[in-house]
């Protein structure tokens, strides 16, 4: 290989006989000014980048007139004195950072959760639970899960306390809504989260929600619902029903 060929500094230092250029690093907001061999590669401004960012080389994209390549000189790629040095890259905190807040929001929400009264003392839940149980209710079994049955799901209330039953429409992927008024044709896609709590003093039977829109507010109620189809309800709902 040729022997590098004199060159004129620049303006800048000159430190054990190599030439060194002024660069500003720009990461994340911050500028570092930084004096750098002309003759180190870019895997070795990348180190210099890592000490002063704590940001690994392998995370780190660095661009001037485009990505930097690693394997040439700073003289190959013609940085000159005050040459912009962008950084884009996230530290591994950072990384955890984000992938951290969707568990602790969880976990925020079940804390939240837990310091709430129960949903089944709440107000709106009272004024239905005061009626009672439904006459024609059907039997629960406690500590059992079973599979849907064939029949719908009758004898529960609304949060109007007019009487629902549930009908899973497997083969067209549908949850259909009953009332004496009208029949509500849900895709299963359709419905967003569904939640369930025992009712106190009756914990054989749940009061369990349908989401059907972005918010609460959208809650579809349904009372007195037998304790041992609430996991299969849930699963065929929110599509972990399997054929067999």
């Amino acid at each position: 290989r040729e022997p590098p060929q004199a060159s004129v500094s620049n303006g800048g230092d000159e430190d054990g006989g190599r030439e060194l250029v002024e660069l500003k690093v720009i990461w994340n907001k911050n500028k570092y000014d930084v004096k750098f061999c002309l003759d180190s590669t870019g895997a070795e401004l990348k180190q210099k980048i890592h000490s002063l960012t704590g940001l690994p080389p392998a995370m780190q994209k660095v661009m001037f007139k485009g990505l930097l390549p690693e394997d040439k000189t700073l003289r190959e790629i013609k940085v000159t004195n005050g040459a912009k040095i962008m950084v884009v890259g996230s530290t591994i905190n950072d990384v955890l950072a984000v992938n951290t807040p969707k568990e602790a929001a969880q976990q925020e929400v079940k804390a939240e959760e837990n310091k709430k009264e129960p949903l089944c003392r709440q107000k709106q839940h009272r004024k239905v639970l005061d009626k009672g149980k439904p006459d024609d209710v059907m039997p629960s079994v406690k500590g059992v899960q079973e599979r849907l049955p064939t029949v719908p799901l009758s004898g529960m209330y609304n949060k109007s306390g007019g009487k629902v039953r549930l009908t899973f429409k497997l083969e067209q992927d549908q949850l259909w809504i009953g009332t004496k008024e009208r029949t509500e044709k849900l895709p299963m896609g359709s419905i967003k989260n569904v939640v369930s709590e025992p009712i106190e003093g009756h914990e054989d039977y749940h009061m369990m929600a349908f989401q059907l829109g972005p918010t609460e507010a959208s809650y579809y109620w349904v009372y007195w619902v037998p304790t041992q189809y609430v996991d299969a309800i849930k699963d065929t709902v929110l599509g972990k029903w399997q054929y067999f």
